[in-house]
């Protein structure tokens, strides 16, 4: 049942089988050869019971090119498919492929928020089930990836308030600290109060003896 389950492509869920990436390479492989050749057997039916024109291209994971033709030349099909999407194109009006053109562009825009959405909800550890060994260990490495530039952000932010802290005591210190100016005030004034002192010694002596007072 395993085996069987692998091949076909996921687990039955209500009795429809889920449609998912076959993560083993060997049962990948097998299934592929198996609906190729049941794809093509269908192709050259609906061309025989409908006498439809039809073409089919598949490339295998390997790079290998298969496909089918009802028609005797494969190229004179896919002629045919790219006159008719150059008409089709050609006849369509402007405001038609403007709405054409932002529908496919919403489209796209919503897949990519769905990937991204999704992605998300793994790296919050979410919806986990579904991911390869692969896809874990690559989430791995993008966590302490995420982690270690964290971790650096934090260290440097620390360090930037330390040294802003630092900055900011230095600067009281030296808003406190007294100058040499400050210092040499008293000193100053002692010396001038003593030149004054001497230049009033020194007149009284210039004065002459009779007006000196008794």
């Amino acid at each position: 049942m395993a085996a069987a389950a692998a091949v076909g492509g996921g687990r039955r869920r209500g009795g429809r089988r889920e449609m998912r990436r076959i993560e083993d390479a060997t049962s990948r492989q097998v299934t592929f050869s198996k609906r190729r050749k049941g794809l093509l057997k269908k192709a050259s039916e609906l061309s025989v019971l409908c006498d439809a024109e039809v073409a089919l291209l598949v490339f295998s994971p390997r790079g290998r090119f298969f496909h089918f033709a009802s028609a005797p030349d494969l190229e004179d099909t896919i002629d045919r498919y790219i006159s008719h999407t150059e008409e089709a194109a050609a006849n369509k009006k402007p405001g038609e492929l403007t709405a054409h053109k932002m529908k496919i562009q919403a489209e796209t825009i919503a897949t990519e928020i769905g990937t991204v959405e999704a992605y998300t909800r793994k790296m919050q550890g979410e919806d986990l089930e579904s991911c390869s060994l692969q896809e874990l260990n690559d989430l791995e490495m993008q966590l302490e990836k995420s982690l270690s530039s964290i971790q650096l952000q934090q260290q440097e932010k620390i360090l930037s308030e330390e040294n802003a802290l630092l900055l900011s005591d230095l600067q009281c210190k030296v808003q406190h600290v007294p100058s040499e100016a400050d210092d040499a005030a008293p000193e100053r004034e002692l010396n001038h109060q003593h030149s004054r002192d001497i230049d009033v010694d020194t007149e009284l002596k210039s004065v002459p003896k009779q007006f000196m007072p008794k």
